[in-house]
């Protein structure tokens, strides 16, 4: 899962970035209406986490762009304000919850996870995914193989959910990073292989096949004799 923050205060961005990065999802971080507009109507995002009093663009502007332009992206608006008019005014322009600050972290992360819940069910998705003995629920976050639970780490889980939501196609190590990472991220393109080899030791090393110049595809996963 990518998601996009769009928030002025640099230091509550980045707080909810890292924390947001714990939890195992992608994300980015612009400071600017304009720029999170763009970046929100160019990027393939599941999410956006944006403010409403933003430099260049307020939020409800940005929010009510994407909309008209048909975007439909679930959108959690931030603001400091507080009443019922400013969040009626957030809701009417197409925003999907609303967050007052000062806000909980883990209320915000029970609000990104009900989202993006609803949007998988809106698109008819199913978060439990089953190949075989293989099964993944995204929702919960817990991978199944056989009879037994297989714990993975957060980086490891977006990794492997990457390619059970494509089972069967081939998902390039670029488009990996970009999901699992973020647009930013300078480090070495072969942290994938690493987590690619660390998911076929703890679930089956035929499970992964390498589609040599390509990348990587889900094969099914049949019962162990």
């Amino acid at each position: 899962m990518r998601l996009l923050i769009v928030e002025d205060e640099k230091r509550l961005a980045q707080s909810l970035a890292r924390g947001l990065t714990a939890e195992g999802y992608a994300v980015d971080v612009v400071h600017d209406g304009r720029e999170g507009l763009y970046r929100a109507s160019e990027g393939s995002y599941d999410l956006v986490i944006l403010d409403i009093m933003l430099p260049g663009m307020n939020g409800y502007r940005v929010c009510a762009a994407l909309r008209a332009a048909g975007h439909d992206v679930p959108i959690l608006m931030l603001t400091a304000k507080d009443g019922e008019y400013d969040e009626a005014e957030g809701l009417d322009t197409g925003a999907d919850d609303y967050l007052t600050k000062p806000f909980s972290y883990v209320v915000l992360v029970a609000r990104v996870k009900a989202l993006l819940r609803r949007g998988g069910q809106g698109a008819g998705a199913s978060p439990v995914h089953v190949h075989g003995d293989l099964k993944v629920d995204t929702a919960a976050r817990r991978v199944f193989l056989g009879d037994g639970e297989v714990t993975l780490t957060a980086k490891e889980f977006a990794v492997l959910e990457q390619l059970v939501v494509r089972a069967g196609e081939v998902v390039s190590k670029a488009e990996i990073l970009e999901h699992v990472w973020d647009f930013a991220y300078e480090g070495d393109p072969n942290i994938v292989e690493v987590y690619i080899s660390t998911l076929r030791r703890k679930l089956r090393a035929g499970l992964i096949r390498t589609v040599r110049g390509a990348g990587y595809r889900l094969e099914r996963a049949e019962a162990s004799p």
